[in-house]
């Protein structure tokens, strides 16, 4: 069996099995009997659950979707609980945490385009691309964030031209009937802006901030400082590299890819593992922390992802080389997840010079690596790296900021809906069929509505103790997290047909693979230059069991629940 078979999410159809109880009921049972009526209920879920789950992940989209168009648009984000709009923070140029994203380009309306194809809503898909065509400008002198910008709008702007121009129509008639290429070219003006970021680095590795209008220098960009981290400076060469092929210019490519190399290259001489900050000068680490996590998770993802979309085998060795670095390293727990004792498995933060344990927290950025691990095809231990982040939003209804695994607490804890979790859920169901996932993935959409509701939209959860909010919605929501909640239950839907494969960017914008990607970037090369085409990337799949079964035996679902806390 291919293993990118699973990676690339393509998979045809499968078996509902019909609900015989619910874990709720479970709660009334006997001791005795709890582990059986666990097992019994988590080994099935209803196709009419599916419908109702798949309705209400698409309502809940739709309601955040439309409350941002009548309250916020054209700005760049909602603020969902006064019901008003988001943008640069113009009396406080140094509020990164808001400047660094929002430069008044209509973010979130960027970020769904093709959330809103996905959907099926076509009619409002034509009107949203044509708003953005007639409307959406960078002429603004705004500092933003290298990767945010990127993955946002490049990736927004660049999956929904692949769908417009795909004569196959897999989501049907997708094209405005004035269309020519216009969000090509608004993604190619975009990325111009962003390539002054790479000028005058010794190491290739970007700064971390541009001015759309005037580059990087300290007069015009404050705080295009001298250190970024890693996944700044690696998590550009999907977007990157679907721009040179399409616009056959190998400059943006390139300019990435180097950029990757070079922080591969200053990885650890004595771990092989990488930090997570680096001097973009000096090649320096500033900051020495290995993890799966913040700074860092997307990097691995990258790395992976484009040898997938590009055929890249350099990209895929080095991919390998970290992956087994941070099982080597990084990961503490018994051996196998499915077999044997000790804790349940986890993956620490350590100090990529020694491999040494740094601290005693994980964040939720890192419920993105079960999804990585699924699409390397190593699907046990997907599943065994998932369970934790579930047992922490089960006792939590949400994922904190920052948990701390030792004292089992939050120690940051906020949630800004973010998608990574969900993400890791659908892909595991994607490749396992268990409906175990069904079950989580509808516990996420219900913890959602119940607690992040608000007037005009889902807003951040401020602290998940108390339940209480803060007033913004970031468009990763529309863009990632209600996508993958609606895939996760839409079984029919064309990114799940045979022949019709996807892969995700980071921000969860689709590319096709079909597309000739590797085809066009390697005629823009030299043949002995870049290791291109026809890279055999062997698999890693291991054959599931009954797609009726939990992907664990109950007893280390039940040791996980109850190491966190969850008690029933």
């Amino acid at each position: 069996m291919k293993c990118y078979g699973i990676l690339l999410i393509v998979f045809i159809s499968f078996i509902i099995h019909q609900t015989t109880s619910s874990y709720l009921d479970c709660l009334t049972t006997t001791t005795e009997s709890l582990q059986e009526c666990l097992n019994s209920s988590f080994s099935s879920f209803s196709l009419q659950e599916v419908l109702e789950s798949r309705n209400d992940a698409r309502k809940m989209f739709q309601f955040g979707y439309d409350s941002y168009m009548k309250h916020a648009y054209p700005h760049d984000e909602l603020n969902p609980i006064h019901c008003t709009g988001r943008g640069h923070d113009y009396t406080d140029e140094d509020n990164i945490n808001i400047n660094d994203v929002l430069g008044d380009y209509m973010l979130t309306l960027v970020d769904s385009l093709d959330t809103l194809a996905i959907l099926g809503n076509n009619s409002e898909f034509k009107r949203a691309v044509n708003l953005v065509v007639e409307n959406l400008s960078f002429n603004y002198g705004h500092q933003v964030q290298i990767f945010e910008v990127t993955i946002r709008m490049i990736g927004g702007l660049l999956s929904a031209h692949l769908l417009i121009i795909d004569s196959n129509e897999p989501f049907g008639d997708l094209k405005p009937d004035f269309y020519d290429n216009e969000l090509l070219y608004l993604a190619h003006d975009l990325a111009s802006r962003l390539l002054p970021a790479f000028d005058g680095t010794h190491t290739g590795i970007p700064y971390p901030r541009v001015n759309l209008l005037k580059g990087t220098h300290q007069n015009v960009c404050r705080h295009c400082i001298n250190e970024t981290c890693s996944a700044g400076a690696a998590t550009l060469l999907l977007e990157f590299g679907t721009l040179s092929a399409l616009l056959n210019d190998p400059v943006y490519h390139s300019t990435s890819l180097r950029a990757v190399n070079s922080l591969y290259n200053y990885r650890s001489n004595s771990t092989g593992l990488l930090g997570n900050v680096i001097n973009i000068q000096t090649g320096k680490w500033t900051g020495s922390m290995s993890g799966i996590g913040a700074g860092l998770d997307s990097v691995y993802e990258y790395l992976l992802k484009s040898s997938i979309l590009f055929g890249d085998g350099q990209q895929y060795k080095m991919f390998q080389d970290i992956y087994s670095k941070i099982q080597t390293f990084l990961r503490k727990g018994r051996e196998k997840c499915n077999s044997g004792n000790g804790f349940h498995p986890i993956h620490v933060n350590v100090d990529m010079n020694d491999g040494n344990i740094m601290n005693n927290w994980f964040d939720s950025l890192s419920a993105a690596w079960p999804g990585v691990q699924v699409l390397y095809g190593d699907v046990e231990e997907a599943i065994c790296s998932h369970l934790m982040y579930y047992a922490v939003w089960k006792k939590h209804s949400f994922l904190p900021e920052r948990y701390n695994w030792h004292l089992n607490q939050p120690e940051v804890t906020f949630y800004p809906l973010r998608p990574e979790f969900v993400e890791s859920t659908y892909l595991l169901y994607r490749a396992t069929k268990s409906p175990f996932y069904l079950h989580v993935g509808r516990e996420i959409l219900q913890d959602i509505e119940k607690y992040s509701k608000a007037e005009c939209g889902y807003a951040t959860i401020h602290d998940v103790h108390d339940k209480t909010l803060e007033d913004r919605m970031e468009s990763f929501f529309l863009s990632e997290t209600c996508k993958y909640l609606f895939l996760l239950f839409d079984l029919d839907n064309p990114l799940h047909r045979d022949g019709e494969p996807y892969i995700f960017t980071t921000e969860g914008h689709i590319l096709p693979l079909k597309y000739p990607f590797r085809e066009k970037l390697a005629n823009l090369y030299d043949k002995d230059q870049h290791n291109y085409m026809n890279t055999h990337m062997p698999g890693k799949c291991h054959k599931m069991g009954s797609k009726g079964n939990l992907p664990v035996q109950m007893k280390y679902l039940q040791q996980v629940l109850a190491d966190v806390g969850v008690t029933y």
